[in-house]
């Protein structure tokens, strides 16, 4: 029972010692062996591996992936022409060489974020204050961001290198500081009232010349219009006065009599009608005094 106990005893120390010395490098990372401190191998390749169980030696890990660092600082610029600027940007890099990383940057990659988040700073610094905001925004940009990627890989490959790689390097965004904005934005603001104004000015201006003008068109159209009615009437009156001068020239008793009787259901149209006239003198009446005769007459 006790020979049973010490082989497990045994075994288990076995293992552990086993897993002491035994450790996995992910493809995505480097693995760093430390003898007493000191690196002594940097494994780049995934696999199973193997060194001496702690104390004598250690492993630690980087990652090999390209990484992104993005602008934290919000401190302004100064462009050419003495304007205050904001910028955005990131950088894409990755960790090359761990040796140099580890003895010159730090142990993980925040160290190397930091210490480039600096470097970066400064070479937008010295790009931007030779340049001006019109160039910022233009394709003139490109160069900026070429030069201070350049500016930056000089700084990390130096005497002592940083054992990275910049692969590229961005503006995301361009701005005024927050009191140049506002201001900025109010006199886009009263330019773009004054444009709308004079578009109104002009539009009602050009609405009275179009209204003016159609009530011209209107004034000699209906001026037309009327000057041809009334030719149109007077060459139908005309007409009709022949006619009436034909007919009653074939029968002019006849014609008398219908005159006589148009007058008086003229002069009798309403019951209210009054008329004071000496029949027996008046020539108005002299149907009604020739009795049947004229009208027989008239018949003839």
């Amino acid at each position: 029972m006790n020979r049973i106990g010490l082989l497990i005893s045994s075994l288990l120390v076995l293992l552990a010692l086993a897993s002491s010395t035994l450790f996995v490098v992910d493809q995505r990372q480097f693995g760093v062996v430390y003898a007493l401190g000191q690196i002594k191998e940097v494994i780049t390749e995934p696999g199973l591996n193997w060194k001496l169980p702690p104390p004598f030696q250690n492993v630690s890990y980087i990652d090999k992936r390209l990484l992104t660092l993005d602008s934290t600082d919000a401190e302004p610029m100064l462009t050419a022409e003495k304007q205050r600027v904001v910028i955005d940007w990131y950088v894409r890099w990755r960790i090359s060489e761990p040796s140099d990383y580890i003895r010159n940057v730090g142990l993980n990659e925040g160290a190397g974020a930091s210490q480039l988040n600096r470097v970066v700073r400064n070479a937008f610094q010295e790009a931007i204050n030779k340049r001006t905001v019109k160039e910022l925004l233009s394709l003139k940009r490109e160069a900026l961001m070429a030069d201070v990627k350049t500016e930056v890989l000089a700084k990390v490959r130096g005497a002592k290198p940083w054992g990275v790689d910049v692969v590229d390097v961005r503006i995301t965004r361009v701005d005024y500081v927050e009191a140049i904005t506002e201001s900025v934005y109010r006199r886009m603001e009263a330019e773009r009232k004054r444009v709308a104004n004079e578009l109104r000015s002009t539009g009602a201006a050009e609405g009275e010349k179009i209204r003016a003008d159609a009530d011209r068109q209107r004034e000699v159209t209906i001026a037309n219009a009327y000057r041809d009615a009334q030719k149109i009437k007077g060459e139908g009156d005309a007409e009709a006065a022949r006619i009436y001068a034909d007919a009653f020239n074939r029968d002019p008793q006849f014609a008398q009599f219908y005159r006589s009787l148009e007058a008086y259901k003229s002069s009798f149209a309403n019951k209210s009608d009054v008329m004071l006239v000496d029949p027996s003198s008046s020539e108005f009446f002299k149907i009604f005094r020739g009795g049947g005769s004229a009208v027989g007459g008239a018949k003839k």
